[in-house]
Parts: C-alpha cells; sequence; structure tokens
C-alpha cells in the first residue's frame, strides 16, 4: 500500500511538472505579443487545461489516450517498482530540460521511463509493444513505435496545418488595414490560445492517468482497496475511470493537477518558443495555437499521446516559413530536433538506472 501511495503521489507530481513545464506552449505567443500579462496567461490557459475534464467526461466520453500509456508494456512485466523507476526518470529529465529551457516532449519522458524501466526489470526488449497489437477484447492499440514516429509527425502536421492556415488568412485579409487586422487576431488569441489549452488538457492529463491506472491495476487485484481496478479489461475501456465512483478520483486529480502546474508558469521555456524559433506576431501567434490545438484534436480521436512541445515548436516553424524559410531560426530547431529524439533512449536508460537502483534498495 506505501509503494501504491508513493507511486501516486509522484505520478501526480510530474503531472503538476508536466503543467508547468507545458505551459508555455499555450501561453508563450499571447504574452510575446502582449495580448495577456503572464499572471493572467497562465490563468487563461490552466482555466482551459481543467475543462478539458468535463469535454473529455461528457462530450468524448472516453480517456483513450490513458488507455495506451498504459498498455506500452506488456501487462505481465508491469510492476510498481517499474512505474516508481519510469516517474523517477521522467522527472529528472523534465527537470532538466526545464532548466535549460529546452521544449522537450513530457509524453515521450514518461513513455520512454515506463519502457525502460520493464525493459531492465528482465533484460529483455519484449517486455514492451512495439508495434500496434490487438487486445482480447478486440480492441487495437497502439505501440511504441507508432508513438515515437509522432515524434516527427506531430510537428510536421502541425507545421503543414499552419502553412495552409496562414495562407487562407492572408488571402482573406489581403485588403484588411495593418492596424485592424491586428487588432482582430489579438483578440482571437485568446480563442486560440484557449482551444490549445484544451487540447494539452486533454492530451496530457491522460498520460498521467494512463500510468495511475496501471498501478493501481498492478498493486491489487482487490478493488475495494484504494479504488484498485480489478483487471486490465477496466482498462481496456478507460471511461471507466469517469463513471467508477471508486475510480472518478483519477481524472478528475489529473486535469486538476495539470492546471495547477500550469499556473506556475514555465518562464524559461516561453523565451525559446515565444522568439528563438521565429518572431510571432498576433496574426501568427493565433495560426500557430490554431494549427497546434486541431493537430491535438486529430491525435486525440487516434488515441496516439503526441507532445503538446512538438506540436506547438512545428506550428510556429510553420508560420515562419510561409514569410520566409529564413525567418525560423532552423539552428535552434535542430537542436529542438535532437532533444526530442534523444528523450524516449535517454528516459529509457534514466528508467534502468534507477530500477537497478530501487531494486537495490530492496523496493
Amino acid at each position: 500500500m506505501t509503494l501504491l501511495i508513493t507511486v501516486i503521489i509522484l505520478a501526480l507530481v510530474f503531472d503538476y511538472i508536466n503543467g508547468f513545464h507545458d505551459a508555455a506552449n499555450s501561453i508563450a505567443t499571447i504574452v510575446k505579443t502582449k495580448v495577456l500579462t503572464p499572471f493572467l496567461a497562465v490563468l487563461w490557459a490552466a482555466a482551459f487545461n481543467f475543462l478539458a475534464y468535463f469535454i473529455a467526461k461528457y462530450i468524448i466520453g472516453e480517456f483513450g489516450i490513458a488507455n495506451t500509456v498504459s498498455k506500452t508494456v506488456v501487462e505481465t512485466f508491469v510492476t510498481l517498482p517499474v512505474i516508481l523507476s519510469g516517474l523517477l526518470a521522467a522527472i529528472s529529465w523534465n527537470l532538466l530540460t526545464w532548466w535549460f529551457g529546452i521544449p522537450s516532449s513530457s509524453s515521450h519522458t514518461l513513455i520512454g521511463g515506463f519502457m525502460g524501466a520493464a525493459m531492465a526489470s528482465v533484460f529483455s526488449l519484449n517486455a514492451v509493444h512495439w508495434t500496434d497489437w490487438v487486445s482480447a477484447s478486440g480492441g487495437l492499440n497502439k505501440g511504441v513505435l507508432t508513438i515515437a514516429a509522432f515524434i516527427i509527425l506531430a510537428p510536421l502536421i502541425g507545421m503543414i496545418i499552419s502553412i495552409f492556415i496562414t495562407t487562407v488568412v492572408f488571402w482573406t485579409c489581403q485588403k484588411v488595414s495593418h492596424h485592424k487586422a491586428n487588432r482582430w487576431f489579438k483578440r482571437l488569441q485568446l480563442v486560440s490560445s484557449a482551444l490549445f489549452s484544451i487540447g494539452h488538457g486533454l492530451n496530457d492529463s491522460q498520460k498521467v492517468m494512463g500510468i495511475i491506472g496501471a498501478a493501481l491495476i498492478a498493486a491489487t487485484n482487490d478493488p475495494s482497496i484504494f479504488g484498485a481496478m480489478p483487471d486490465w479489461m477496466h482498462m481496456s475501456s478507460v471511461k471507466e475511470m469517469a463513471t467508477n465512483d471508486k475510480l472518478a478520483w483519477v481524472p478528475f486529480t489529473c486535469f486538476t493537477v495539470i492546471a495547477l502546474g500550469t499556473m506556475s508558469g514555465g518562464w524559461r521555456i516561453i523565451k525559446t518558443m515565444g522568439t528563438r524559433i521565429t518572431k510571432v506576431t498576433p496574426l501568427e501567434g493565433v495560426v500557430a495555437e490554431t494549427s497546434g490545438a486541431l493537430t491535438l484534436f486529430l491525435t486525440e480521436i487516434l488515441r496516439i499521446p503526441v507532445s503538446t512541445t512538438h506540436t506547438i515548436s512545428g506550428a510556429i516553424m510553420g508560420v515562419g516559413a510561409f514569410k520566409r524559410l529564413s525567418a525560423v531560426r532552423w539552428g535552434v530547431t535542430i537542436n529542438l530536433l535532437w532533444a526530442w529524439i534523444l528523450t524516449i533512449p535517454v528516459s529509457a536508460l534514466l528508467a534502468a538506472l534507477f530500477y537497478f537502483i530501487v531494486r537495490a534498495f530492496g523496493i
């Protein structure tokens, strides 16, 4: 029981860190274009992070991304020490990248940690679902390779959508004065930022839900203890978390904690996102945030956990590239791409190290 509680607390700590680590994604442009002050911007983003809970529960009706994350590792190898080690690795990497202002992926950090600890526990690559697979209930589950592919696909989709929307906007507003258009888009940034914050809440809160769900299953088969889920069939339909009185605290808490984390802000990363990739105007801010939000909504439908950081970065690159390719600071972009690619393997190695330490202490 103590280990289970420790894992849940650490998962929520990760959720909180995820919030302030990724706060920059939805408010960097709105702060840099001076639509809102930093304080009001984080409050705005946090409110829509939490609103995403009600959208998932009452409109979407399930938490598909949580299901995907929970089943990254083969059921047999999911244990509390494995989950603990993965969380320690994910938290460490998130804090490190936050300190250096690198907009890395909390999603891939968590998945990399989870799978790295599992492989270390049995010294085998077979502890992980690498390719898409069909569960006993007949549901199609996403494998690690599909999730990893979106390290490239998510920013690429965001970039393509942003170039398309920018083209449409420029064609539509070509006869509108610059001053008038600027005033319109400053107001519209409130809407686009809200949409992206909803996408952030939907995507990132569910990753922690998946980890907590896996921990509850691994801990006990007694559903009366701390709301533990009795079997993996409950996870195959994760909306059980929203309708089962003993599990309803999981999604509500995860969405609440990420909103609190967002309120703490991630000012170092705001600087990278808002100015170092390309200079962003209110119009471009609206396009980037809307493009990022649409990408997140698409991956929510596909039940694929993606990085909100990668998504908005790709969208910002798209609006910069529309002006001219030289408007994007490609040197910064290449550095970011390397950080993104290295996130899963580095997190996996860290988790393996933490697993050996955890086991050395007899946990």
